[in-house]
């Protein structure tokens, strides 16, 4: 068991958690949920021992191991892809860099053998004798080819670092488990693998994502930080975002009857129980919410940005026809070749590809800001578009240091301030957030403001290249149903699973030899051998 007791973070005036008491038991998974800002990672930290609290203490039971998903992905670079993954254990690797260090010093004395016979005996009883086979398996599942696992870190791929790092923390089944985005840069398979893996987890995880399908798929409980305050939910993502919204309804209606409201909640979560057969910890959760108290349940502060986008005029038959379109990068790789499809009436695609670059080429030279090398791409008379780009810095950068409403006003027919305003208001900018300067805005603000310039314009079609990057999941969720609901078409790519799931009804997956055209949704193109034959055949096909 894990506890924190009375825990306050404070930085200078400003407090994070003031006097936060929680437990966190043995066989249960945590997300750890909040606003940007809120101290999510900061939380962490403190658990992990690498922050010291302002007051308060966290407390791990004795002879437990805890594990932490490491953040620098260049702190092992001379070290064995094997050696780092063992690594996880520390107690189990120092005792095997002990006894090999005897094994081979030819001076050895009888001294030191006794010490090699303790530690081998030490070595066993923790499972050294299948360390090397179970970081290996552990590497495997994750998509490390088998001719990796003797290179040194320096010489992996980024993804593959990544890789590796996750390896390292789930290795030797710790007692206690604190994973910060962990599916960042990760590959889909690799995302599903590690849900199942936790899935089954017998033991504690504490989990930081802005994944909701992975939180979805894992969590028995959110540990929600609002109001300098962190509170356990019972249920999953899900369960706490439609719950917390029922309840935020049953506030705002003050004319209801308390027992009307408690059927209601009741009824709630007996539709939950019964929708949870997706999830593999459906019948821990299940027994965990028929114990749950109805007064548990209280509606959250959080604040959900206004995302709709309303076209001008509707889209005619003719949408998009793209013929033989290839692309080269600079250096002369084929990014993608012989890509051939044509757009339907209400078709909202996702794009996929091997490689972000080859994804953010292509809309680029859909959206006109690049040439192709070969194809051509006719767009229907009646199509207006806008291009969300993966990276925004030219439209915050240069001479003009413009605060919001004169940014936002560049893009608008409308230039009064206080039509301007209330569009900024609908993104969460309001008061004097509204003279910000773009320069200095975070990641999720310029996101949210490159959204609202792409509303004020009322398109029919929609280029988003990963439109979630830097987003909290307040905006992920209205990002969501906003696109959902969108009368126009669209193209889209994203890591958010759940996006991708729900949005889109056609797939379309980009490689140098030509394309995969699905109209499957998401989760059945994943697994599907149809799919996995017809990828290896492009592959395998002469560039």
């Amino acid at each position: 068991m894990l506890t924190v007791n009375d825990l306050t973070v404070q930085f200078g005036k400003r407090i994070l958690f003031n006097e936060v008491n929680l437990q966190f038991t043995h066989g249960n998974c945590y997300g750890i949920i909040g606003a940007n800002g809120a101290g999510k990672s900061t939380f962490l930290k403190v658990i992990s021992g690498d922050l010291d609290p302002t007051r308060g203490s966290v407390s791990l039971e004795p002879g437990n191991r805890m594990a932490v998903l490491s953040q620098n992905h260049f702190g092992f670079e001379e070290q064995t892809v094997l050696d780092v993954v063992k690594m996880g254990h520390e107690e189990l690797f120092a005792i095997e860099q002990e006894k090999n260090a005897i094994y081979m010093n030819p001076d050895a004395t009888d001294e030191d053998g006794m010490r090699a016979a303790e530690l081998e005996n030490t070595y066993g009883e923790m499972g050294g004798w299948t360390a090397d086979s179970d970081a290996a398996e552990l590497l495997s599942n994750m998509g490390i080819r088998e001719d990796l696992h003797y290179k040194l870190m320096a010489e992996l791929s980024g993804p593959e670092k990544v890789k590796v790092l996750l390896a390292q923390a789930l290795f030797g089944s710790p007692d206690i488990l604190l994973l910060d985005e962990p599916t960042n840069d990760l590959d889909a398979n690799t995302v599903h693998w590690l849900a199942d893996f936790l899935a089954d987890f017998p033991n504690t995880v504490i989990v930081v994502s802005h994944d909701r399908y992975f939180l979805d798929m894992v969590c028995t409980h959110i540990v929600d930080i609002d109001r300098q305050q962190a509170t356990i939910y019972t249920g999953n993502y899900s369960f706490w975002y439609q719950s917390s919204q029922l309840a935020a309804q049953q506030l705002a209606n003050k004319n209801k009857k308390m027992e009307q409201k408690r059927a209601e909640m009741l009824e709630f979560i007996q539709r939950f129980s019964a929708n949870a057969s997706k999830s593999r910890q459906a019948t821990s959760r299940k027994k965990a919410l028929e114990k749950l108290n109805i007064e548990e349940i209280k509606p959250s502060s959080r604040k959900y940005p206004f995302i709709a986008f309303q076209p001008e005029r509707e889209p005619g038959d003719q949408i998009l026809k793209v013929e033989n379109l290839s692309k080269r990068s600079p250096e002369g790789e084929l990014l993608f070749g012989n890509v051939s499809f044509t757009m339907n009436s209400g078709d909202k695609i996702a794009l996929l590809a091997k490689e972000a670059t080859a994804l953010t080429a292509f809309y680029e030279v859909l959206a006109g800001e690049t040439e192709a090398d070969s194809g051509t791409i006719e767009w229907g008379q009646t199509i207006t578009r806008q291009y969300l780009p993966n990276e925004n810095a030219d439209f915050f950068s240069g001479a003009n240091n413009l605060d919001l409403v004169e940014w936002l006003r560049q893009y608008s027919a409308n230039k009064d301030e206080q039509f301007i305003r209330g569009f900024l208001g609908r993104m969460l900018f309001a008061g004097e957030e509204v003279h910000k300067k773009s320069s200095v805005l975070s990641g999720g603000e310029k996101v949210r403001c490159m959204l609202s310039k792409m509303m004020l314009n009322s398109p029919n079609f929609l280029l988003l290249d990963e439109p979630t990057n830097h987003l909290d999941l307040e905006s992920i969720t209205a990002l969501n149903n906003s696109l959902r609901d969108f009368p126009g078409n669209f193209i889209m790519s994203s890591h958010d699973h759940q996006l991708v799931e729900t949005s889109c009804n056609r797939i379309i997956e980009i490689t140098p030899n030509g394309v995969i055209d699905s109209l499957m949704n998401y989760d059945e193109y994943l697994v599907s051998p149809a799919i996995a034959e017809k990828r290896a055949a492009l592959n395998g096909a002469t560039v």
